[in-house]
């Protein structure tokens, strides 16, 4: 799976923003903000991208269950005028999640390469 097909901006996972709630306790989630997803395979499952105009991003795979609740940040724009909804969404500690950061295999400049 690439970050392309990730970013594809016409299937935008909407969330709906709700004040934090007061009995919130910031000691048993942690928040996390990106581009939200739904998983393009996975029911239940989240994708929260990092950055995603940037040619370095990476992303969250976080079990929807685990998620305590969501608030709406500022769209991004890019320079083409592409929109995209981002989000902060507070996740119980201890839960299991998959961060990936992807990149191109290459040479290294300036090294020899082993014969």
């Amino acid at each position: 799976m690439t970050i392309s097909s990730l970013l594809d901006v016409k299937e935008k996972f909407e969330i709906q923003a709700y004040s934090k709630p007061k009995d919130m306790d910031q000691h048993t989630h942690i928040p996390f903000s990106g581009s939200p997803r739904k998983h393009p395979f996975r029911k239940g499952k989240i994708v929260l991208i990092g950055d995603p105009f940037t040619a370095n991003t990476f992303y969250y795979e976080f079990n929807a269950r685990d998620i305590g609740f969501a608030e709406e940040l500022p769209t991004m724009t890019n320079i083409n005028g592409d929109v995209l909804p981002m989000a902060r969404i507070w996740v119980k500690k201890r839960s299991a999640a998959l961060r990936c950061t992807p990149f191109v295999v290459d040479e290294i400049r300036g090294m020899n390469p082993v014969a």
